[in-house]
């Protein structure tokens, strides 16, 4: 996994005695020394907010859980308080009674993070099955299964990876993950909205906890715990390994940067963001690497599969200008196409341009939170675009595409979340003209629940595909994207389920969207 260096951002100070430049990231610096229990007791399974892996290497993996027999306490610590480190064993072996144990180690579960653990495995041989248990004390988790990603050295004949967005707890349940746990996979990518930071509502019996809008560490991680302990969640991270990058949900709705979404800033913002940040990490299989240093966090980086695929995992909020024109749907807005205005930061840009440069890789994947087509939805001569996504930053995604062209890169595939509805689109080097050169292919995938009941089409879907040419498929069902790659083809199935306001849905497969190797955009669509 490539690691880009230090971040651009300077860190932040809190002009009341808060977390200055040069402090520890979290919240260790001032903690109280906390107790250690070789052989603590549990009234409850202390692992009821299962295991995770993640960001898999060739050699290695990210295991992951956290420690609450309490999973929904109000102190957001799983019933524990502050008193405790806790010694948790963790164990990874080639089958799943543990016959063979090729690696173990003990991890330290610390109220300073939440009690969560993640374990850095090395030393594991490439493109392989992998099965791992957490102990603590006398009780022993469940049992999860990871993959390391293929050698450098080789190409696979295929790769197998599904990727979700956009889960809300209170919306509806979360039977996409049941059923993606069900699949076949090698990865799982997660596209951001892991969770949702309103007061959500009780319609469907699964209100918000708190049942308020969450600001505080304590109630992140309260929210974090509820959405973890849905069975569907836990049934999906156990399954594969994951990928996982956030969007705004995980703080605020349409943040940017060091404002949050009604353009707020200071330092009750930098507090909040701080707190958001370590909620995220610590319920995430996430490497230290992204361990956040208070408000900033880097989380771009780059995964291999061999030769086969290359993940370009990108951030588009930490470093963005402020949405263009006030955000929201906008006619006529001329700063969107300043070319000042970056979405990446120029260090993010760089490292992502630099990197596709020399990738040899068949299929070059970006990781991207927010769509990147054009999607002018005004019927007429008329175009109204969204400010929060890449056509509000149109001369920033204008010197991406250029630099794909300069650079030669071919099979640039964008894989997307955030608009709760399903798209297949052609990239244009000019969408204003639809004979431009295609460089590439944009899958936006669906929600897994956010939205609720979702529909086939709507108002919005008809306005898109009449407006915009590059666009082949669209849907507004719930669910998630299956993609399958090989040397010579790529195909993303698109897997909706047709409610998600009661449990217990069937999945089918609403399109299958194919893509050749060697010819930039869209083959076939089959529906």
């Amino acid at each position: 996994m490539d690691n880009p260096g230090p971040s651009r951002r300077r860190f932040l100070t809190y002009a009341s005695g808060g977390l200055a430049a040069g402090t520890l990231p979290l919240a260790v610096a001032t903690a109280a020394p906390a107790r250690a229990q070789a052989q603590p007791r549990f009234s409850s399974d202390p692992f009821a907010l299962g295991v995770a892996s993640g960001d898999p290497l060739p050699d290695g993996v990210v295991l992951w859980t956290r420690i609450a027999p309490e999973p929904l306490a109000e102190d957001g610590l799983g019933g524990l308080g502050e008193r405790w480190t806790l010694p948790v064993t963790w164990q990874i072996a080639e089958d799943d009674r543990f016959r063979r144990v090729v690696r173990s180690g003990v991890e330290l579960a610390t109220p300073e993070l939440g009690y969560a653990v993640h374990a850095e495995v090395d030393g594991l041989r490439p493109g392989r099955d992998y099965f791992y248990r957490f102990r603590v004390g006398g009780e022993i988790s469940e049992t999860g299964r990871t993959r390391t990603a293929a050698s450098a050295r080789t190409s696979p004949d295929s790769l197998s990876f599904g990727f979700v967005s956009c889960n809300n707890y209170s919306d509806g349940h979360f039977t996409a993950f049941r059923h993606l746990a069900e699949e076949d996979l090698d990865l799982v990518v997660h596209l951001g909205d892991y969770i949702y930071e309103g007061p959500g509502h009780d319609e469907i019996g699964r209100a918000h906890l708190p049942a308020a809008e969450i600001f505080s560490l304590t109630d992140y991680r309260v929210r974090y715990s509820q959405y973890k302990y849905d069975p569907d969640m836990k049934a999906a991270h156990a399954a594969f390994p994951w990928v996982v990058i956030l969007d705004d949900h995980e703080l605020d709705n349409n943040w940017a940067d060091d404002l949050d979404g009604d353009d707020n800033g200071g330092e009750a913002f930098l507090a909040r963001r701080t707190a958001a940040f370590q909620a995220y990490y610590e319920n995430m299989p996430l490497r230290r690497s992204a361990m956040p240093a208070g408000p900033d966090a880097r989380l771009y980086r780059r995964l291999t599969y061999g030769q086969l695929a290359e993940f370009n995992v990108i951030d588009t909020r930490q470093y963005r200008d402020n949405q263009a024109c006030g955000d929201g749907r906008q006619f006529d807005c001329a700063e969107r196409l300043d070319p000042a205005r970056t979405i990446l930061g120029e260090e993010q840009e760089r490292w992502l341009l630099d990197g596709l440069g020399r990738s040899r890789a068949t299929w070059n994947v970006l990781a991207n939170q927010i769509f990147m087509f054009q999607a002018d939805s005004a019927e007429g001569e008329l175009q109204a675009f969204g400010m929060d996504t890449w056509d509000g930053y149109a001369a920033a995604r204008q010197r991406v595409f250029d630099g794909i062209q300069q650079r030669g890169v071919e099979n640039f595939v964008v894989v997307t979340g955030d608009a709760h509805r399903a798209v297949a689109a052609d990239l244009k080097a000019d969408f204003g003209n639809p004979e431009s050169a295609t460089i590439g292919t944009e899958f936006l995938g669906t929600s897994v629940s956010s939205g609720g009941d979702g529909v086939d089409q709507d108002e919005l879907g008809r306005v898109w595909l009449a407006e915009n040419p590059h666009m082949r498929f669209h849907s507004v069902q719930r669910g998630y994207a299956r993609c399958e790659l090989t040397r010579s083809e790529w195909r993303t199935d698109y897997r909706v389920v047709p409610y998600v306001t009661q449990p217990g849905a069937p999945v089918t497969t609403r399109a299958s969207v194919y893509v050749a190797a060697g010819e930039a955009g869209i083959q076939q669509v089959t529906e």
